[in-house]
């Protein structure tokens, strides 16, 4: 049976269409999907995310296991407390088990928080490790705690006035804001600005009508897919998994090397990769005719398959049809691949992620396609 949030009535009541994602009743859409999209991309929205569950890990290994435990390095963070982190959690092979977000609490202390449908997997992954190098580290599960992610060129300082928290207004990106009862990040999903907060499952629903009165309207599941593959961004399941590598995900960024010393758990198999030379990677492509869709199938100039469609949508910002997909061999931005659409052939132009950037466009189409 589904899992409910504690705003699980309060979608009900505001006329939320539900749907099961990841083991969760959530919200596709209120009244309409390209009216929350819009909102988000000129003003405001929010959404529910409390699917996504925090873990606290605190204990004087906690640094360690997190240094063993992910691609990017959580040393970044040492001088930072309040500083947040993007990682993949690897497996030993260099395949993602999961990307998320860790933040720095203090020393030896930190909060991660973790996709809806493998958090109790990760946990029992991070618990695996702990016991097996003997290390003194405590994992607290937070199923106390909600998420509400408020995105937009305008949310911060919505936030800000609206909870009476001026701190907002001067935090830099991927840091967090801990004070009355609040935990903040100033992080997102959508490619705008905007902070996550969360905080008692008692308080989400005054503070979902709280933001609701102050012209913020809510958001479901559908915008915050347009949203984040305009905004280039990957979703588990679909364009990263068990199966693939972040230098096959468009992630390899996530993945520090720079310290020999830190023989972090998949380092060998990365490492590995990167001597093998061109493997599989995630690009974008655009397309000015058509929608595509997962699974549908590429081909390069020849006619030859050279990959296929991870997530594709129609965006409701550039009116044409944009897809990550992975492909096996390398190609560059701006070369026209063709996408096969129920047996027809569509022209498709290679783009590097993100689709959308700061109130526009990151690319235009040629005469070819």
């Amino acid at each position: 049976m589904s899992k409910q949030t504690a705003l699980y009535p309060w979608h009900l009541a505001h006329g939320a269409r539900m749907v099961d994602f990841a083991g969760w009743q959530m919200p596709l859409q209120y009244a309409s999907q390209l009216a929350e999209h819009k909102a988000v991309r000129e003003t405001a929205g929010f959404f529910d995310v409390s699917h996504m569950r925090p873990l606290d890990i605190e204990g004087e290994d906690a640094r360690r296991l997190l240094r063993y435990a992910l691609a990017n390095d959580v040393a970044k963070l040492d001088a930072h407390p309040g500083k947040a982190l993007y990682s993949t959690l690897l497996q030993e092979d260099g395949g993602i088990l999961d990307d998320l977000i860790v933040y720095h609490r203090g020393i030896n202390t930190y909060r991660i928080v973790l996709n809806a449908a493998g958090a109790d997997t990760d946990t029992a992954h991070f618990q695996r490790l702990i016991d097996q190098h003997a290390w003194q580290v405590t994992l607290q599960k937070r199923p106390d705690l909600g998420i509400l992610a408020v995105q937009g060129p305008k949310a911060r300082a919505m936030v800000a006035d609206l909870l009476q928290l001026p701190g907002l207004q001067s935090m830099k990106t991927f840091t967090a804001l801990e004070e009355n009862d609040y935990f903040i990040g100033r992080t997102g999903y959508t490619g705008e600005d905007g902070v996550e907060i969360i905080a008692a499952n008692t308080q989400m629903p005054a503070l979902a009508e709280r933001l609701l009165a102050a012209g913020i309207i809510p958001a479901g599941l559908a915008a915050r897919d347009s949203l984040r593959l305009e905004a280039g961004l990957d979703l588990y399941g679909q364009d990263m998994d068990t199966r693939v590598s972040p230098y096959a995900s468009n992630l390899a960024w996530t993945v520090d090397l720079r310290d020999p010393e830190r023989n972090f758990l998949g380092r060998s198999a990365l490492e590995a990769e990167i001597a093998c030379g061109d493997g599989p990677r995630l690009i974008g492509i655009a397309l000015p005719a058509g929608i595509p869709r997962h699974g549908y199938v590429l081909e390069d100039g020849s006619g030859q398959p050279c990959g296929e469609v991870t997530s594709g949508i129609f965006s409701p910002s550039l009116q044409c049809g944009i897809a990550l997909a992975r492909v096996n061999v390398p190609i560059e931005p701006g070369s026209i691949l063709q996408l096969v659409i129920r047996g027809a052939r569509k022209s498709a132009l290679v783009v590097k992620p993100p689709f959308w950037r700061q109130g526009a466009a990151t690319f235009s189409f040629a005469e070819e396609c």
